[in-house]
């Protein structure tokens, strides 16, 4: 029998080994991508100056630095698993506040939000995490609060590991777009917005989802 030390690291710990290693990377390619925009415009028509926002799965703070530059007297806070990933969210985010956090673990902070990003971190997580990631976001949202989502659209059972040309190494999950509206309205949350976008590069699907607690 082989020892624990021997045994392989989860599927998510492989994908954030490598989110760490290959940041300045990840930076250099998704902090600025047009492709997006919209529906960060879309996000920002739904915040009001002053929101506490949540920046899930942050990464070097893309998202979060889109929403500062239009709306500076947000109160953010953002948190990624990755350690290098917010160290640059924390230079390209002065105004913010960033933490080292695995996303399944927000319900510690012990706080509300208005507005809580998850920006492309359901690829990461399997079906049971993601069903309670929803279920936690929406413990975490306050009254009429706004959840901004986004993902890979597919078949489930098309998930497995990446491996890319240089041998780095992630485990994408496939998430259907019913499926994950299905899960918002049992949390009390009602999409209010949907959009997707092909990504020619990979040859699939981004879906993002704003949806609003109780409306």
């Amino acid at each position: 029998m082989p020892n624990v030390e021997n045994q392989a690291l989860d599927h998510n710990q492989i994908s954030v080994n490598t989110f760490n290693k290959l940041a300045q990377v990840y930076q250099d390619k998704y902090m600025d991508i047009p492709l997006y925009h919209a529906s960060y415009d879309a996000l920002c028509e739904r915040i009001s100056a002053n929101d506490k926002v949540l920046d899930i799965a942050c990464g070097p703070g893309n998202i979060s630095r889109y929403l500062l530059e239009r709306l500076p007297d947000i109160d953010l806070l953002g948190s990624d698993l990755a350690p290098n990933m917010v160290e640059l969210a924390r230079t390209n985010n002065p105004e913010g506040v960033f933490e080292v956090m695995d996303c399944r673990a927000i319900a510690q902070l012990g706080q509300q939000f208005d507005v809580i990003v998850c920006g492309f971190c359901l690829p990461y997580l399997d079906s049971d995490d993601t069903q309670l990631l929803i279920r936690t976001m929406a413990a975490c949202l306050t009254d009429g609060g706004v959840l901004y989502l986004s993902t890979m659209e597919g078949d489930y059972a098309a998930s497995g590991m990446q491996t890319s040309s240089s041998g780095d190494q992630a485990f994408i999950h496939y998430h259907d777009g019913d499926m994950l509206t299905e899960q918002l309205h049992v949390n009390g949350l009602n999409v209010v917005w949907t959009h997707r976008q092909d990504y020619p590069e990979r040859g699939d699907v981004d879906l993002f989802l704003i949806a609003k607690k109780g409306a």
